[in-house]
């Protein structure tokens, strides 16, 4: 498909793990993403998407003094 990469692609040129890739695919934070049978494909030029800030259950926010 042009215009469009592998979520393998996409995991090696932002040095994250295919997991984190598909995952981000999955929850619908990289805008464009396909799903195809169990691959996905993502728009060229796609920018990484950055941290939403939030916290893990279970986990406590550093106070600072």
């Amino acid at each position: 498909m042009n215009g469009y990469v592998r979520a393998e692609e996409v995991a090696k040129l932002w040095n994250i793990s295919l997991r984190q890739v598909q995952y981000l695919c999955k929850s619908e934070r990289i805008e464009g993403a396909i799903k195809f049978g169990a691959s996905w494909a993502i728009p060229e030029n796609t920018a990484k998407p950055t941290r939403t800030g939030k916290l893990k259950p279970g986990r406590k926010a550093e106070m600072s003094e």
